[in-house]
């Protein structure tokens, strides 16, 4: 029976595979499945929407000599993303009748890449949504893109007078420039620049919270967090700008709880304290006015709607809710004027920007058949342990399975002890390794059919689960599913009417053990093995790597000299027709090496004398010489990358 055929029959079809996958859990209306089985992200320009399959982008991009892995970038979502937190603080605000409004700024450390920060100026222009800088770098593309004046530029992070004379420089020409101390020392500094400069500045104070939140970046708050001035730090730098006469440069308050806040109970819990601040700095005669709340909104990676660190037990609206009930009662309650509110969202703005696309380069099963005649097998003076793991072959029965399989698992112990000792040859080891295989294939196929499945045999097919090799680098381009565990939603781009049928791990390129994803999204849990298609020789299987447009690009290192992808943005042109804006290729082999100290011409000159003594050897001919000679050159402008 054909495949398609046999799909039909067990009821299989592309909404099995979008539930399968989560994509309308956690892709936000941005992507989904085509009734056609294809993965596709949904644009939006002028009220004008298009469904668009990564297929079809892949195809044009090779058609215009773009090879795989590719970043796609897609500006209408970013757009939209800016556009949904604006509306949903502004509704909020209309709603408690709120007296002072919303301004969000961009984190530039979020995603740096001149594209992102481009677009987030030109998408936010409408809200008048500025950046925050937490470096002096950050601080210089901050000032060459923002251009509003309605717009804020928050500059955090440690700051040396340079960094301080660029920022009171920006506020003199007109910019809402606001300096947050991140520590005392730093006022010094501020106010002499100030004074030398003739420009009164615009001050804030990072406040350290004692409130703590859960996630991987729960480190961010509490009182052992590296940031912030506690309650005594800030009475005496309002002391000090008192007795200076500068009390009214005290304008905000901010703080920070970390990059992804999963729980909404600890967002309100952490509203409430820090608004307890802001009163007080109220009441010490500060002028105040901005009540900035730093980043944390959660991106919902997993679907689950939860408080795992993956995901988020909320929405943008309940956030926004909360943000401004909590401000608006803490300030009711003191008298105190509603506060201009500015976050400091990044990942939840940007997140979904980006879509990494790899290709398969093969796969490897663990799965085995049993042999069926096998001379070594066939010998009468086979050792022991090998005869035993044969007879745990010949008896394995569904009823014996947790016992025959710990057998096996001991016996091939045995096994690789003789081996090591000499007591078994190398033809004998692989037999038997054959045998243990398939003795593992058989069971993994028959725990199904148990009510019960002992501990034992629960991991057994994330043990077995196949790897598929794929043509990137985890620590380039997803470091942090290495570095900390996070978890992005993976999926195949096509073949979504087909039922996956295998379980796989991911391993990227590099000669690297940790160079591979083996925990993927579940709504229930994490999954130990992704499920997939099997590869069919001769036809491309593409995985999309999704939501990592946060932190991804600026974090990946060149682990195996492996650089940055091809990078293309996707959008609507004004017909509603998708456009490709901006291409940048990526790094050449050449260019990479330039990033870790060689000289091209100096590696060439050096592999030139290498061959002309081969040639003086006659081990290689003059021919084979320039062949080489130009494989090398070849080599040096050539993708990081496996090309076809």
């Amino acid at each position: 029976m054909a495949k398609g055929a046999t799909d039909a029959l067990s009821g299989w079809n592309a909404v099995k595979s979008a539930e399968l996958y989560g994509v309308d859990a956690w892709g936000r209306d941005y992507f989904g499945v085509s009734p056609e089985g294809l993965a596709t992200v949904r644009l939006s320009h002028q009220g004008k929407k298009v469904e668009v399959p990564f297929a079809a982008i892949v195809q044009e991009l090779r058609e215009r000599g773009m090879s795989l892995p590719v970043l796609l970038r897609f500006s209408d979502i970013l757009a939209d993303r800016i556009r949904v937190i604006n509306e949903a603080f502004a509704k909020a605000i209309r709603d408690y009748g709120y007296k002072g409004v919303y301004r969000g700024v961009y984190p530039i450390k979020v995603n740096q890449q001149q594209q992102a920060v481009q677009d987030v100026v030109t998408y936010g222009r409408p809200w008048h949504h500025g950046l925050e800088a937490g470096s002096k770098a950050e601080l210089i593309a901050a000032l060459a893109y923002m251009q509003d004046p309605e717009a804020y530029v928050v500059c955090n992070g440690y700051k040396d007078e340079e960094f301080v004379r660029l920022a009171l420089g920006s506020l003199k020409m007109g910019l809402r420039t606001m300096l947050v101390l991140e520590n005392p020392e730093e006022l010094d500094i501020i106010l002499a620049v100030a004074e030398e400069l003739k420009v009164k500045p615009r001050l804030g104070i990072r406040v350290k919270l004692s409130s703590k939140v859960g996630g991987k970046w729960s480190e961010s708050g509490g009182d052992r967090s590296v940031f912030g001035l506690t309650a005594g730090q800030m009475i005496a730098v309002v002391d000090r700008l008192r007795a200076d006469g500068k009390l009214d440069c005290l304008e905000m308050l901010h703080y920070h709880l970390g990059s992804q806040v999963p729980n909404i109970r600890e967002i309100r819990d952490t509203v409430k304290e820090a608004s307890r601040f802001y009163v007080g700095l109220v009441k010490e005669g500060a002028p105040m006015g901005i009540f900035d709340i730093g980043g944390g909104l959660a991106i919902d990676y997993d679907g689950s709607h939860t408080n795992f660190e993956s995901s988020a037990n909320y929405d943008i609206a309940e956030y926004c809710a909360d943000v401004v009930e909590g401000i608006m009662l803490s300030c009711d309650h003191a008298s105190v004027p509603h506060p201009t509110i500015i976050s400091e969202s990044g990942r939840a703005l940007i997140g979904y920007y980006s879509v990494l696309l790899v290709d398969v380069l093969g796969t490897a099963r663990f799965e085995v058949e049993a042999p069926e005649h096998d001379p070594v097998l066939e010998d009468a003076n086979l050792p022991d342990c090998i005869a035993n793991l044969l007879d745990v072959a010949k008896h394995l029965r569904t009823k014996n399975l947790p016992e025959y399989f710990n057998d096996a698992l001991y016996y091939r112990e045995e096994i690789q002890k003789a081996f090591k000792q000499g007591q078994i040859t190398l033809r004998q080891h692989a037999a038997a390794d054959r045998v243990f295989w398939s003795i593992l294939t058989r069971i993994r196929a028959e725990v199904p059919k148990l009510k019960y499945v002992p501990e034992d045999l629960l991991g057994l097919d994330e043990a077995m689960a196949d790897i598929y090799y794929c043509n990137f680098s985890v620590f380039q381009s997803l470091p942090d599913a290495w570095a900390i565990d996070q978890l992005f939603p993976i999926m195949p781009i096509t073949r979504l009417c087909e039922k996956p049928t295998r379980s796989a791990h991911l391993s990227d390129i590099t000669c690297d053990c940790d160079g591979q994803i083996d925990k993927f999204i579940d709504l229930h849990d994490v999954k130990g093995a992704l499920p997939l298609h099997p590869v069919k020789e001769g036809e491309d299987y593409i995985l999309g790597a999704f939501l990592v447009g946060a932190y991804q690009e600026t974090l990946g290192d060149l682990h195996n000299l492996f650089g940055d992808t091809n990078i293309v943005s996707v959008r609507l042109d004004e017909d509603g027709d998708i456009d490709f804006p901006d291409e940048v290729e990526g790094d050449t082999v050449e260019e990479v090496l330039s990033y870790v100290e060689y000289n091209t011409a100096d590696l060439v000159s050096r592999f030139r004398r290498l061959t002309d003594a081969a040639v003086k050897a006659r081990r290689i001919t003059p021919a084979e010489r320039r062949r080489i000679l130009s494989a090398y050159a070849n080599g040096l402008r050539g993708y990081t990358y496996f090309e076809l």
